[in-house]
């Protein structure tokens, strides 16, 4: 376990900027809980996941712009999501960008949706990049100061290894099978 601890601590920061390029709640979560563990700076993992968040979306927004033809075949079994996204950025407004960043499923989807109609590449850029940044320190804050928290719990379980796994596979198959019923079409009587 401290093996596996040192490897992140050496190349954390890297995992961060790619995993959080995508959207990805789980690394900034971590990397809160390895700064409250002392292995990373809370600092720079905010600022990391703040740069590449903003960085991922705003490719996602390109893409949608200027690149339409080449990526709308890759979301053809998206397609609902796709247009979830749309709606949602048409019921919501602004609002979207900073709410899409903590909804498992969307993250990716609405910069692309944004990106297909004529919103102004200038203003999404301005608001992602507050959206970003106050993403990035609210989950930074919120994993670092559950850190004793966690920290508890493992002193708790002590050798078994098997808990926090468990733990998580059981929280990502809740969320799944939750996201799986409420995008799932149903059928008028």
């Amino acid at each position: 376990m401290q093996e596996m601890l040192n490897s992140l601590s050496a190349y954390g920061y890297i995992i961060l900027f790619f995993y959080t390029l995508g959207g990805g709640m789980v690394a900034i979560i971590a990397a809160g809980l390895l700064s409250y563990a002392g292995k990373l700076d809370l600092t720079t993992c905010i600022v990391i996941a703040a740069i590449s968040n903003f960085i991922g979306d705003s490719i996602l927004f390109y893409l949608g712009r200027y690149n339409k033809q080449a990526i709308l075949p890759y979301f053809k079994s998206h397609k609902r999501k796709l247009a979830l996204a749309q709606i949602l950025f048409k019921k919501y407004g602004d609002k979207i960008i900073f709410i899409k960043k903590y909804i498992y499923g969307l993250k990716t989807l609405v910069p692309l949706a944004i990106g297909l109609t004529k919103y102004s590449m200038k203003k999404f850029s301005i608001i992602n990049a507050i959206c970003s940044i106050l993403w990035a320190v609210s989950l930074g804050l919120f994993s670092y100061l559950a850190g004793d928290l966690v920290s508890r719990l493992a002193n708790y379980f002590g050798d078994s290894v098997f808990f926090f796994p468990v733990l998580m596979v059981v929280l990502l198959g809740i969320i799944w099978i939750y996201f799986s019923f409420a995008t799932k079409k149903r059928n008028k009587i």
